[in-house]
């Protein structure tokens, strides 16, 4: 799907669902990673993430645009367009528009490499992710110096 496909959907997508026309600009936008698409407030245009139409298809594609429509066509009439707003929430309901998109990026594990250090004096642990520099460092509870024990995967 190109561009001028994109924006004839859109338009096409706007008079079935919401009776109204769309009358701006919509694109794709590569850069967006997390979100299927984005209602710009200062041009009112609307950016579609393509990676939506590759992973899912064009049932999603539609979804992700009535949304954004839903965000377009709220803010042009004055009403209250953001996600928390009754009326953005209505209209969501009325037009079968989804809340969210589904996940776009794969979710990679965190990692839990821990570094262990003991105080010399009193003997407390202390885990830590990051590595730190035990010469700057002194235990919180007898002010006694730490060491450096090993490292944890």
């Amino acid at each position: 799907m190109n561009e001028n496909e994109l924006q004839r959907l859109i338009e096409d997508v706007s008079s079935e669902v919401f009776n109204k026309p769309f009358t701006h600009a919509a694109s794709f936008n590569r850069r967006l990673r997390t979100t299927g698409g984005r209602y710009k407030l200062s041009d009112s245009s609307i950016e579609i993430n393509p990676v939506v139409l590759q992973k899912y298809g064009v049932e999603e594609l539609i979804g992700v645009i009535k949304h954004e429509l839903c965000h377009y066509h709220l803010h042009r009439e004055g009403k209250g367009y953001k996600h928390g707003d009754k009326d953005f929430k209505k209209l969501l309901a009325e037009t079968g528009s989804p809340r969210y998109c589904k996940q776009l990026e794969e979710i990679k594990p965190k990692k839990t490499v821990q570094h262990i250090y003991r105080c010399t004096s009193c003997q407390l642990e202390y885990k830590r992710k990051r590595k730190m520099d035990t010469r700057k460092y002194r235990c919180g509870k007898c002010r006694g110096e730490i060491e450096y024990i090993k490292k944890m995967e």
